[in-house]
């Protein structure tokens, strides 16, 4: 597995490089935010800090998210942050964790290897599948990993599409945010529910030009959200 760790310290560059090569991963390394947006593709995971010099590392999540060439490649934000905005940002420019300075290696590598093995798992699950579904103007394509809407590509993260994906087979059956957190990310993400929240508000703008499809993904007061049912 190839990782790159984009940060401009060259201390925690050098520690993650190392404890990342003693659990057996490869390891790039990039000093700053347009580096990193070189040195991207091909990667298995981007560890990503958000305070870089010449691109700061929201935007190159904001890029590496809609570049498709990249776009399908997990990231480990890391910041010495610890503000609500900065953690809500990184989440709704898709990054897939979150983990704020100091951390405890040995709690940065358990998440490394959790992205990791979904990342795995997803890409296995997908393989050789050619089923598409359509709903509305919508169409999801579960070979490619690509959803449409009126023939038109939408540009989806990983987890938008993996729960967007989850409640339309599902219709009408309720999740709870703690439910789609362990169906979606795999593990607890910390009791962070509002992880959920972020993408399903993204979920209901990249799809507000079909309404009876975004008005179908229903919030269910107290306990999380459904798809209500598959329109025609």
């Amino acid at each position: 597995m190839q990782i790159l760790v984009v940060d401009d310290e060259a201390s925690i560059r050098e520690l993650l490089t190392f404890n990342l090569k003693k659990n057996g991963y490869s390891v790039e390394t990039a000093a700053d935010g347009r580096e990193a947006l070189a040195k991207a593709a091909g990667m298995d995971l981007v560890l990503l800090d958000i305070m870089l010099p010449e691109v700061d590392g929201l935007e190159v999540c904001r890029r590496l998210k809609a570049d498709p060439q990249t776009s399908g490649i997990p990231i480990i934000m890391l910041t010495a942050k610890a503000e609500e905005i900065d953690r809500v940002l990184g989440l709704e420019l898709g990054a897939d964790d979150y983990v704020v300075k100091p951390f405890s290696m040995r709690e940065l590598l358990a998440r490394v290897k959790a992205v990791l093995r979904r990342s795995a798992k997803d890409s296995q699950s997908e393989k050789g599948r050619e089923e598409t579904l359509k709903i509305g103007g919508l169409r999801l394509d579960f070979s490619s990993y690509q959803a449409w809407l009126h023939d038109e590509p939408i540009a989806l993260t990983p987890k938008e599409y993996e729960l967007l994906k989850l409640l339309v087979t599902n219709p009408g059956r309720a999740f709870s945010r703690d439910e789609l957190l362990e169906r979606i990310w795999g593990y607890e993400y910390y009791g962070d529910t509002r992880t959920v929240d972020v993408h399903i508000r993204h979920l209901r703008a990249k799809l507000k030009d079909a309404p009876a499809v975004s008005d179908a993904i229903e919030t269910v007061r107290g306990v999380g959200y459904r798809f209500a049912r598959r329109t025609a």
